[in-house]
């Protein structure tokens, strides 16, 4: 498998709190544009109907984020994806003054007592990371009063769960946004569609990050509607390009593809792009910037090649990008 990019990231490029709170609208953060061999250039996200053309297509990630973290006195309870059998895929993290880190503790049979009564059992591990574990009531609405969003240690404070919906936000089931997509408003995206730029959604539940570097991505549930799988096929054969906005919506389009064409779709997806893969259906990519030796990173070279996506990066961390689900945009273009 191809290596990933890797570089040094600078804690002063990391968001540390929504661009609200910068004094930004949503869609006012910056936006990388990479073309091929082109050198990269710089925007604003209001600037993105501009640098696409008309009869291209953005398809966006429709899920809406759960806070699916639960608190206890020294862990911390994430809450990553839900099974078929009533059971969830859950990660234990321990506290820190910051946030929390990974815990290898927990023995499978163990019960946890969780806030307001509820009770968790942990029934084996899945991964090294995740365990399956079936809560005493329903998840969602027990996290609907007792949890928080997830955050990591470069966002000091809890913010809101409405700072972690997109505007696309409509089926909960995500355990973190699918961030790609939080820069659009609807003013945007009325300025798209006025330009002849076609929007259309996926679902693409995503789990828990895998901020541990080199840690592929775990199985996530989907679903690519007939709707939206007619529109990909109507772009691609009038010469329009398909842009995924989020990596997830990339991974949930490439499970549907049948050579060049995408079919509805729905289930679990395991499906990893990789460079020696590629991809057959997506020409292009909304994404933030991602953390160094990712595998969001070895994505994004599956689309844009290791050169360009290595030349992008440098600038970003020259330019002062911020990184992260709160930090600037990227808009990748084969």
């Amino acid at each position: 498998m191809t290596a990933t990019l890797d570089f040094s990231l600078p804690d002063t490029l990391s968001a540390h709190e929504p661009p609200e709170a910068r004094g930004l609208t949503r869609d006012a953060v910056r936006l990388l544009l990479s073309r091929g061999a082109a050198a990269p250039s710089h925007h604003r996200f209001t600037d993105l109907p501009s640098l696409l053309d008309p009869g291209d297509l953005i398809v966006v990630n429709n899920s809406a984020t759960l806070p699916a973290a639960v608190r206890l006195d020294r862990l911390a309870v994430h809450f990553s994806t839900a099974r078929d059998d009533g059971t969830w895929l859950i990660e234990l993290r321990r506290r820190t003054s910051k946030a929390s880190e990974p815990y290898g503790g927990g023995e499978a049979g163990e019960w946890l007592p969780l806030p307001g009564g509820a009770t968790l059992r942990l029934i084996e591990r899945e991964t090294p990371r995740l365990w399956r574990a079936r809560l005493d009531r329903d998840v969602e609405a027990y996290l609907r009063e007792h949890g928080r969003p997830i955050r990591y240690s470069y966002v000091p404070v809890d913010w809101p769960i409405d700072a972690y919906q997109t505007v696309f936000a409509t089926v909960p089931g995500s355990a973190e946004m699918p961030s790609a997509g939080r820069p659009f408003t609807a003013e945007l995206v009325t300025a798209l569609v006025s330009r002849g730029i076609g929007v259309a959604p996926i679902t693409l539940h995503t789990g828990v990050a895998s901020p541990e570097k080199d840690e592929p991505p775990y199985a996530e549930r989907y679903d690519v509607p007939a709707a939206t799988a007619r529109l990909v096929n109507l772009t691609r054969a009038s010469g329009g390009r398909v842009v995924a906005a989020g990596t997830t919506v990339v991974r949930a389009l490439e499970t549907a593809a049948r050579g060049s064409l995408v079919r509805p779709s729905s289930g679990w997806t395991t499906h990893v792009v990789t460079p020696e893969r590629g991809v057959k259906v997506v020409d292009g990519l909304i994404t933030g910037l991602h953390e160094p030796r990712s595998s969001h990173l070895m994505m994004l070279t599956a689309i844009a090649t290791r050169e360009p996506l290595a030349r992008a990066y440098e600038e970003a961390l020259r330019e002062g990008y911020l990184w992260h689900e709160f930090g600037d945009a990227h808009l990748l273009l084969r």
